[in-house]
């Protein structure tokens, strides 16, 4: 990984190299963080880098810090000038992956999550796919399930628990999958290791309801806008058994990382022709013009990085 020139460390963009936490760190030894995932995307026409609904994450970090008893000043159009600020600093002129992280800074041993020194760190990277075969991935059923909502809450981005997605996905690749399918405690397709899931079925988008113990996605909920909106699709949230998912016309999976990827082979069986479908074909298409601010109606979601001076008369 290329590592960053800066990050946000306690209060101030700092180089890199200086944003350092001491081994004691709580939430090192005992996973108390909250994290994010934003996106930036270069578009080569305008010379023009967009960050992603960075409200909306910045919005849902801060409620994954609730869950945490987290307490903090900012609030999301701050973090979202820091990040912009940020990325000025890096002047990228590519795609990158933006995280933000929540987390328990005091170097003390003792399992809680109050009377803790909350810190919000944030630093980027070059980044393109998530999944590099995001045209024709293949899946198969992990034998781990998602983490329950009453142990630990999924639809919190909580440090601790990607140890569930760590086990699943490490599970997958070395048997030669691309990513996994995760069932929940009621026998239900939940997610992947780290992406929300969608089948097409009769014409209708299903996807996952978000008390299945899934991660709220961003990216979910905007392929379900532009699905019923742009589309004129059927969307519905429901329960999915195991499967259904082998009898689906189309399957894809999304998420910041890895947008929208589309799944052509579920446990060996292909799925429908074994080829991306239409329907996963254009939402991916339609995504990808979205987030690099091609869709004009859409552009109160991209937020621009760097300031351009106006012309001169």
């Amino acid at each position: 990984m290329t590592h960053p020139n800066f990050a946000y460390f306690e209060g101030e963009i700092v180089p890199y190299s200086k944003a350092k936490v001491g081994v004691a760190t709580h939430a090192l030894n005992y996973g108390t963080g909250a994290f994010g995932g934003v996106r930036g995307y270069w578009n080569e026409d305008e010379e023009q880098l967009f960050v992603f609904r960075p409200i909306d994450h910045f919005k849902r970090l801060l409620n994954s810090g609730k869950l945490l008893r987290a307490t903090y000043e900012h609030t999301p159009e701050d973090l979202t000038a820091i990040t912009l600020e940020l990325l000025r600093k890096e002047a990228y002129r590519q795609d990158c992956y933006i995280r933000p992280l929540i987390y328990k800074a005091d170097e003390k041993i003792g399992v809680r999550l109050h009377d803790l020194k909350d810190e919000i760190t944030i630093f980027s990277i070059p980044f393109t796919r998530y999944i590099e075969n995001d045209e024709n991935a293949s899946v198969g059923f992990s034998s781990w399930q998602r983490v329950d909502d009453n142990a630990i809450p999924a639809r919190g981005k909580i440090t601790g628990s990607y140890i569930n997605s760590a086990l699943i996905k490490s599970d997958a690749m070395l048997s030669g999958f691309d990513e996994a399918l995760v069932l929940n405690q009621n026998g239900h397709v939940s997610e992947g290791s780290a992406e929300n899931i969608f089948m097409v079925r009769n014409g209708k988008l299903i996807t996952p309801s978000v008390t299945e113990n899934i991660l709220e996605g961003i990216t979910r909920r905007t392929i379900m806008m532009l699905a019923q909106d742009e589309l004129g699709l059927e969307v519905q949230e429901r329960a999915i058994d195991r499967t259904e998912v082998y009898v689906c016309d189309e399957f894809f999976m999304t998420g910041t990382a890895a947008q929208v990827t589309a799944i052509t082979k579920i446990d060996n069986r292909p799925v429908a022709d074994g080829k991306m479908g239409s329907i996963t074909a254009q939402l991916k298409q339609m995504y990808d013009d979205l987030v690099r601010g091609r869709i004009e109606k859409f552009r109160y979601w991209n937020e621009p990085v760097y300031v351009r001076e106006p012309a001169k008369s």
